[in-house]
């Protein structure tokens, strides 16, 4: 499938690069491998519990509906505004730049185009800083 950067936001067109739910969960699997090896984000990965399986299956259905699909997070969670789920955690800048490397990274491995790994974490910023800035650190 070959779209161009201006539609991937458009329907399910991220969602389906993105390589439906199979593709997001491998995408978040990577990601939480990342947090836990990477010595940047030592202190977002202490934010989260030991087990990391229910914030993987969170993380994989919100961005399933981010990305356009099934809002599968809403249909087993409820409704969620990020910022403010997120507003407890001390998130400052140096946070908030590991969590999007762990992302970064994560997003390099995936079978995805080069184009659209652009777009994406592109997109990542968005919420990142939303969080970072709702944080107030």
């Amino acid at each position: 499938m070959n779209f161009s950067s201006c539609e991937y936001g458009v329907g399910d067109n991220s969602y389906v690069m993105a390589g439906k739910l199979p593709g997001i969960t491998q995408l978040v699997d990577e990601f939480y491998r990342n947090m836990d090896t990477f010595s940047e984000s030592k202190k977002i990965r202490d934010m989260h519990s030991s087990d990391l399986s229910e914030s993987g299956k969170k993380l994989a259905y919100f961005l399933s509906g981010w990305l356009g699909g099934p809002k599968l997070y809403a249909e087993h969670y409820g409704r969620i505004n990020i910022p403010q789920a997120h507003k407890h955690l001390s998130v400052g800048v140096e946070e908030s730049e590991a969590w999007l490397l762990c992302m970064e990274k994560a997003i390099e491995k995936q079978p995805y185009e080069a184009a659209f790994k652009v777009y994406l974490l592109e997109q990542l910023r968005v919420p990142a800083e939303r969080i970072r800035m709702v944080s107030g650190t």
